[in-house]
């Protein structure tokens, strides 16, 4: 049987998985066309609270999204040039990056993002993850709680490392960072510094070799965008000239047009 066809009798059998799995949308309406089940599969996946499912159904969600990594096409670091001093640009879906760790922009919270098919970043991470990640996040977050306190939630620019479970990259480091709410002050750009500075430390201290950033709060945490990306670079050949041989090869990931030309306009 071919792999096309393999995929698409994974995806029946999880979409029927994951409905029966819900108790608000067991008797959900399928599409019949492929696109429409993996709408409704992700959407699933992206409303699931963290909590075990069946090894046999995961078993399936593993082989079916690391199917969908090789069909969208993964990306290694031989297939991303070197401009300068090991920094590097790439613009498209940071999930293809086969890379140590990719950083994902996350909320205080940890989770992920609940909205289904969001196109924030953190939807996407977790999305082609797996529910192990959520699961992941969540026992952290468990663990956390029980030393700080019930309403403890993740401080800005304190990363937290997982697995990447079905993801190209080895690791997933996890980072909040600053909300701009009205106007760009010097504290929220050391925030914003302190990001990429504290995230590149546990790298080093975790042996993480190869890193691609995402720009970090420039969605609906409203940084702008050409001043993250100023900070960014600089935080970064800071530390790389502060950490001689730690890292070799730290990635800008880009997905606008706009944010690939600040990055270009900085790395010559």
């Amino acid at each position: 049987m071919s792999e096309k066809k393999l995929q698409e009798q994974r995806l029946d059998y999880l979409v029927k998985a994951f409905k029966a799995d819900s108790d608000d949308y067991k008797d959900l309406q399928v599409p019949d066309d492929t696109e429409g089940k993996r709408r409704i599969l992700r959407s699933l996946m992206n409303i699931r609270m963290p909590k075990t499912l069946p090894d046999d159904v995961l078993a399936v969600q593993d082989e079916y999204l690391k199917g969908r990594a090789e069909e969208k096409g993964i990306v290694g670091l031989s297939d991303i040039p070197v401009i300068r001093n090991g920094l590097s640009i790439w613009q498209g879906d940071i999930t293809r990056l086969a890379v140590d760790a990719i950083i994902n922009a996350a909320n205080s919270q940890m989770l992920g993002c609940f909205v289904p098919m969001h196109t924030c970043i953190d939807n996407c991470i977790h999305t082609f993850a797996g529910v192990q990640l959520r699961a992941e996040c969540s026992r952290q977050m468990d663990r956390l709680r029980a030393g700080f306190g019930r309403d403890y939630e993740q401080p800005t620019a304190v990363p937290m490392l997982t697995d990447a479970y079905n993801l190209p990259a080895k690791k997933v480091i996890h980072i909040v960072g600053p909300i701009v709410q009205y106007q760009l002050t010097g504290a929220l750009e050391k925030d914003l510094a302190d990001c990429y500075w504290n995230t590149l430390e546990m790298c080093k201290e975790n042996g993480l070799k190869s890193v691609a950033f995402c720009c970090i709060s420039t969605g609906v945490f409203r940084f702008p965008n050409k001043r993250a990306a100023e900070i960014a670079v600089e935080t970064s050949e800071k530390w790389l000239a502060d950490n001689p041989g730690s890292m070799g090869r730290v990635i800008f990931n880009v997905f606008k047009d706009e944010d690939k030309e600040y990055y270009e306009q900085l790395i010559q």
